[in-house]
């Protein structure tokens, strides 16, 4: 089927359209809420195949660098060969080895089942938002439609440790698995019912060599990210692959910039609200991923919630998400897409720093929610509007490859979050807690857990449930406070520095991406007909 067939199929039905958009968004909740759920379950799997720290890493990155590095491929082979055909596939995939990785018996088998989830999940994420671009052609309907599909993956991230944490109350770390199963067999099944397929009108040489360093200089970028904690920043190991990574995606730039059929029309980057709104994705994201794993630290270990007490508190991390998503995206059809940008980016700084100013003592409703709910009103706006902009900017053909790039930055960002504010945290942490646990007595703490409280704060609740001679008592509530006081302080300056990234974007946007809305309708249609670069500078 042709897009013009598939466009013909979903005009005459507006229900058709929206009951193909619920059942995207279901995928789409499947592949980010699969590695939030399993986040909360690490300490599960850990105590059951005996497992260290760096091994329980691997659980989460096998899954990342799989997933990111092979996002733009698989958006380019959902362009030639049909973005539902490749979506249903991927989600037969995750249910496939959902079920290995819940009957694994080994730290290995979880991983391997983990790394094959994340070539599959990237086989269905970029076909979503293709899939949503084809569907909706009227300009409002597809500024919801994006709006929708950007709200659930908020949304998904936000509600992950909560869903989490009550299956961890009442089945075991398996069922972080076993609940993909069902939502990827419904989903697939209402996938070839509702969903009609689309691909690329014109299609050309496969451009294998282009695929091939796509997914190895993107692999080797977010595998440096992962490790540069464990390696060290500066590290022979991490700069060698950072150098290998950033000489396999230039000579990726160059072959794609005169190859005939490229898997990725670099020219769209000259594009401004192309280019800019990525930008904007990827620091949201830089910040969200970051925003959440010292939110994390702080609720489990200085608030010493439960998982589950943990997501019921960041549930207006995920309403707020919900609500802004739309509304921002219907904003900017009516006053323009960079303000709504520059606007949220700056409101998400709001949000970090009031964040970073947290302290052990801090009101849960006069400090902590304030924080949350700015932070994530400012990436729903930033969101919906750079990624309406972003595929706006594109001609149909190309909405998978397009869609890739979008969530090849949001991944990227996320991970380097995590990574750089991770690191300020514990390096702080880590400096400043090693020479008091040196000189805590054997009856207070063992040296195996001496090493677990100098590598998380989260191992408060551990060092709680020990019991220990009462004249001891208090000395262990004065380290727990200074490991408490310790954490916030390495967490105000990483907030310091998210803060700051965020607000640089929002200058950078403010000063080079154009300010009067864009005539998408002309945009579009100036991209299909291959305009000079010119005029694609001009928009």
């Amino acid at each position: 089927m042709t897009i013009l067939e598939a466009r013909a199929v979903v005009a005459g039905s507006r229900t058709r359209r929206f009951l193909a958009l619920a059942v995207i968004c279901l995928a789409e909740l499947l592949v980010v809420l699969d590695n939030t759920i399993v986040n909360v379950a690490l300490p599960s799997i850990g105590v059951e195949l005996r497992t260290s720290v760096s091994g329980l890493q691997w659980v989460v990155d096998a899954y990342t660098l799989t997933f990111a590095g092979l996002l733009l491929a698989f958006g380019n082979l959902g362009d030639r060969y049909g973005r539902r055909r490749v979506m249903v596939i991927g989600l037969i995939g995750v249910a496939v080895m959902s079920i290995a990785g819940a009957n694994a018996e080994s730290l290995g088998q979880v991983i391997a089942a983990r790394a094959a989830m994340g070539v599959f999940a990237a086989a269905v994420f970029p076909a979503t938002l293709a899939l949503v671009i084809n569907i909706f052609t009227d300009v409002r309907e597809r500024a919801l439609a994006i709006a929708a599909w950007t709200a659930m993956a908020g949304f998904a991230i936000a509600i992950g440790p909560m869903a989490g944490g009550w299956l961890l109350e009442h089945f075991s770390w398996h069922s972080a698995f076993w609940i993909n199963v069902p939502i990827a067999v419904v989903a697939a099944i209402a996938t070839l019912m509702l969903v009609p397929e689309s691909r690329a009108s014109v299609i050309g040489r496969m451009d294998l060599l282009g695929i091939a360093a796509s997914i190895t200089g993107i692999t080797v970028l977010v595998w440096a990210i992962i490790e540069a904690p464990h390696h060290g920043w500066t590290s022979a190991v991490t700069v060698g692959a950072v150098a290998l990574s950033i000489a396999v995606l230039t000579g990726f730039v160059f072959w794609e910039l005169r190859t005939d059929h490229p898997v990725l029309d670099l020219r769209l980057f000259r594009n401004r609200r192309f280019s800019l709104p990525a930008l904007a994705i990827a620091i949201g994201y830089f910040s969200m991923f970051g925003f959440l794993f010292l939110i994390t630290q702080y609720f489990q270990g200085v608030r010493e919630y439960t998982p589950f007490e943990f997501g019921v508190a960041s549930l207006p991390f995920a309403v707020s998400v919900a609500v802004g998503a739309p509304i921002a995206t219907l904003l900017a059809q009516r006053v323009g897409t960079t303000p709504v940008i520059v606007f949220g980016l700056l409101l998400t700084g709001v949000g970090l720093y009031l964040g970073g100013q947290v302290a052990v003592d801090s009101s849960y409703l006069t400090d902590v929610l304030p924080s949350m709910v700015s932070m994530a009103l400012g990436l729903a706006i930033v969101q919906g509007p750079a990624t309406e902009s972003i595929m706006a900017s594109l001609p149909l053909d190309e909405a998978g490859a397009g869609s890739a790039v979008n969530d090849t930055t949001r991944e990227i960002g996320g991970t380097l979050g995590v990574a750089v504010l991770g690191s300020i945290v514990a390096s702080y942490y880590a400096t400043t807690m090693s020479p008091l646990l040196d000189r805590i007595p054997a009856a207070l703490m063992n040296d195996d857990e001496k090493g677990f409280a100098d590598a998380t704060v989260l191992s408060v609740l551990e060092i709680r449930k020990r019991e220990i001679p009462p004249f001891l008592e208090q000395q262990r509530e004065n380290l727990i406070l200074t490991m408490k006081t310790t954490v916030l302080q390495g967490s105000h300056t990483a907030s310091l520095v998210a803060a700051g990234a965020v607000v640089v974007c929002a200058v950078v946007v403010a000063i080079f991406m154009p300010w009067v809305p864009a005539r998408t309708d002309s945009v579009m249609l100036a991209w299909r007909k291959k305009t000079e670069p010119e005029t694609a500078d001009e928009n």
